[in-house]
């Protein structure tokens, strides 16, 4: 029993994984440092005056619990986005480049789908002869279709 969790853990795709999810935390402390110490200031100083940041008070004066927080809202999303391109180029590109030298394509893109006349079933590949869910014939791959 024991061995075969060993060779679970072991598996190529667990340590590949657990080594983005490694990388992404660590991505993850220094983005949110970011953006608490350099965008939430820039994005609390549009505001101007003393207020809580770049919002609308919606309540008594100086109730944070009723302040709208637009300016938290904004850092974010600039978090969001900076997570997103950090994973993507440090780590989605620079695996598929890995896995395209071993041969094996990751991430790949879904080829050309069409519409079943019949069924009307819209995920049937384009080269298909035959629906996959009815089974009537398809035209022939680059023959205009005709509703």
């Amino acid at each position: 029993m024991l061995r075969g969790f060993k060779n679970f853990l072991m598996r190529g795709d667990i340590v590949v994984v657990a080594v983005g999810l490694i990388i992404a935390l660590a991505f993850n402390t220094l983005i949110m440092a970011f953006t608490t110490n350099v965008i939430n200031p820039i994005i609390a100083r549009a505001q101007g005056g003393r207020t809580f940041g770049l919002g609308w008070q919606l309540g008594r004066p100086g109730n944070k619990a009723t302040f709208l927080d637009i300016g938290s809202f904004i850092s974010a999303v600039v978090y969001f986005v900076i997570f997103m391109a950090v994973v993507y180029f440090l780590i989605v590109v620079p695996y598929k480049k890995v896995q395209a030298r071993r041969g094996v394509a990751a991430f790949k893109e879904g080829g050309a789908v069409k519409t079943c006349p019949a069924c009307l079933s819209e995920d049937l590949p384009a080269a298909a002869g035959k629906c996959r869910y009815c089974g009537t014939e398809q035209p022939a791959a680059g023959t205009a279709q005709h509703p």
